[in-house]
């Protein structure tokens, strides 16, 4: 019996589960095979040693092209709309420019934009043509992504070669997403065309932590708690606030501990809570635990505080227990 302790003061991610699996000992050999089979060029993996505020961490990359490129770790992108002026001057993914217009709203000067020679824009000089730059990063941020639902991903996934309970992890991972999409968006679970977790990024994330966590024999898993930032964050559906709904629909449901903090920002993805949903055991961490082994998985968001996983392995205390026969002779 193997006991995983995970620690999510910092939050969780699939590329945060999955550095931290490889730190405790999962075996990269039998992860890049695995992922070898997936018939898709649009990515490629890096495994990498990272310093998180002084501390050393596995980091554990899916590098998209720039087709499929997301920016799920892009902080301007995701947070950007924040920090927009008073008189919203920024691109609906908050790229400003130095001649400050926005490219969205019909970019009316009639707000009089003085300039120092007092030319004002009163009359109305609108580009209602949306103004699209030249590498044509619409600012909709709708890339040519494909949608995939469940039956999709159960297809690819069924055709990998690795072991039975990695499967069923993988499988029961995107099942539970799929049902908090499915209720996020008031939908039929297989009419659930998956964004965020539909990309191939997202499929690598989910298929790695399962294969690395089936290749280390865990067990069982205690999550004491899942600590969320507060605010909002951008994503294909707009600006929600976090926790976003499909993360709180997964929550609610399976009946995870929730602690929220006051730090700014999206900690708990949807891909790493129902990780955490499929495979949790326990909420009860025992009062003295032995670490036998202590594993570190670097997050790509930058925050005031370093986003970091940290697992533990715990010793089995089933080893240390006898079975006693006691023979009475009179």
């Amino acid at each position: 019996m193997k006991t995983l302790y995970l620690e999510c003061e910092t939050g969780i991610s699939g590329d945060m589960i999955v550095g931290m699996l490889l730190d405790l000992g999962a075996d990269q050999e039998t992860l890049k095979k695995a992922l070898s089979k997936i018939k898709d060029d649009s990515f490629k993996i890096e495994i990498k040693r990272v310093n998180k505020s002084g501390i050393d961490c596995c980091d554990f990359n899916v590098i998209l092209d720039d087709e499929h490129e997301n920016h799920d770790h892009d902080m301007d992108y995701l947070y950007g709309h924040e920090h927009c002026h008073d008189h919203e001057h920024c691109h609906d993914h908050e790229h400003q420019h130095d001649h400050e217009h926005c490219h969205v709203h019909e970019h009316c000067h009639d707000h009089e934009h003085q300039h120092d020679h007092e030319h004002c824009h009163d009359h109305e000089h609108c580009h209602d043509h949306e103004h699209q730059h030249d590498h044509e990063h619409q600012h909709d941020h709708e890339h040519n992504h494909i949608h995939r639902n469940l039956a999709d991903i159960e297809k690819i996934i069924s055709e990998l070669e690795i072991t039975e309970n990695a499967k069923n992890i993988a499988l029961k991972t995107f099942k539970i997403i799929a049902e908090a999409e499915s209720k996020a968006h008031n939908k039929p679970i297989e009419e659930v065309h998956f964004h965020e977790v539909g990309a191939i990024d997202s499929i690598i994330d989910i298929v790695s932590a399962s294969v690395c966590f089936d290749n280390l024999g865990i067990t069982d898993v205690i999550v004491p708690k899942l600590c969320e930032g507060t605010g909002s964050v951008r994503c294909q559906h707009g600006i929600l606030p976090v926790p976003v709904p499909a993360v709180m629909n997964i929550i609610s449901k399976y009946n995870l501990p929730l602690s929220i903090t006051e730090r700014k920002g999206e900690l708990l993805t949807p891909t790493g809570v129902a990780f955490v949903a499929s495979v949790i055991t326990s909420t009860s961490l025992p009062e003295i635990i032995k670490p036998v082994k202590i594993g570190l998985g670097a997050g790509k968001r930058e925050y005031k505080q370093p986003s970091i996983l940290r697992g533990f392995l715990l010793e089995d205390n089933s080893q240390n227990e006898k079975d006693f026969i006691w023979k009475l002779e009179c």
